[in-house]
């Protein structure tokens, strides 16, 4: 198996969705009731995103530590905004719990 059919099925996994494949269609990686799901696998990402979530999380102080990115132009409600995953999955399940 390839290194990113794999990266996509444990996403997917992790997400609680299902890989959908490379079928030829313009679709989502990852088939889910709630979310549009691309997922991009790289060898490296850039230092600079390391970086920057490094700074988030040595000064979160018990906060979800986020990166904001945002481009030169843009409207600023168009950043993208960076969680790590695992921390997206506990403020996921926190939040159902709380309205369960």
């Amino acid at each position: 198996m390839t290194t990113w059919k794999h990266c996509e099925r444990m996403i997917a996994k992790l997400l609680g969705g299902t890989r959908t494949g490379a079928n030829g269609e313009s679709r989502r990686d990852v088939e889910h009731a709630h979310w549009s799901i691309e997922v991009k696998h790289r060898k490296v990402l850039p230092q600079w995103l390391h970086s920057a979530m490094g700074q988030a999380e040595r000064e979160a102080d018990g906060r979800v530590p986020i990166v904001v990115l945002h481009e030169k132009g843009l409207q600023y409600d168009e950043s993208y905004v960076i969680i790590r995953l695992l921390n997206f999955n506990k403020e996921m399940n926190d939040e159902k719990n709380d309205t369960t």
